[in-house]
């Protein structure tokens, strides 16, 4: 099914890209390059406060198309990051071992939204061996069907449940696996979230 993007939801979508990309925003505060950067707090939604589901498509670094509406996985992982961002380098070994170690509930997939070229974001990929996809978004299109839910700070991680519905999120880096491992849980089987936020 088409979805008209409409003049307004482009202006959102630009406007939180131009909040990403030039780090004005309240969170951490900006570095030497120019983002904001999360205080990694994870946030988990129960299932009667996750909102309307997420649409996500677009074009990945290798040239293919992703869909989100043909992920089968329990939970999707959505990791928001940039090549030059520190924490988004630092974090994502740990995201690729992850999505072996969660392969059959949870699938991964990335969004680089400020690359210059796929062939930057790809060469970022192949030097940290990371084999999940990422759509490269430089426009920050791919953010729109989040529905102006995501925070303006680099990395953002997404985990959503099998509506695909927000069923968590860490603004910044990932403070570690467990917590991670916690939220795709969560995402996957509603019985086994813990406290939740949010």
């Amino acid at each position: 099914m088409l979805r008209r993007v409409t003049p307004v939801a482009v202006c959102s979508a630009l406007l939180m890209l131009l909040a990403l990309l030039s780090g004005c925003g309240s969170l951490s505060g900006t570095n030497e390059g120019g983002y904001i950067t999360g205080d990694g707090q994870a946030l988990e939604y129960p299932a009667d406060k996750r909102g309307e589901p997420v649409s996500l498509s677009g074009t990945t670094h290798t040239g293919d198309q992703l869909d989100l509406a043909d992920i089968t996985a329990k939970a999707v992982v959505v990791n928001v990051w940039w090549s030059g961002c520190g924490p988004c380098r630092t974090e994502m070994p740990m995201l690729q071992r992850l999505s072996g170690e969660l392969a059959g509930t949870a699938e991964f997939v990335g969004i680089n939204i400020r690359d210059n070229s796929r062939e930057s974001g790809l060469a970022f990929e192949r030097d940290l061996g990371v084999t999940y996809p990422s759509i490269y978004s430089p426009d920050g299109r791919a953010l729109l069907g989040f529905h102006r839910r995501l925070p303006a700070a680099l990395p953002v991680t997404v985990v959503l449940d099998a509506e695909r519905r927000i069923a968590g999120m860490v603004s910044g880096p990932i403070p570690s696996e467990l917590t991670l491992t916690d939220l795709v849980e969560c995402a996957a089987d509603s019985n086994a979230c813990g406290s939740t936020d949010g």
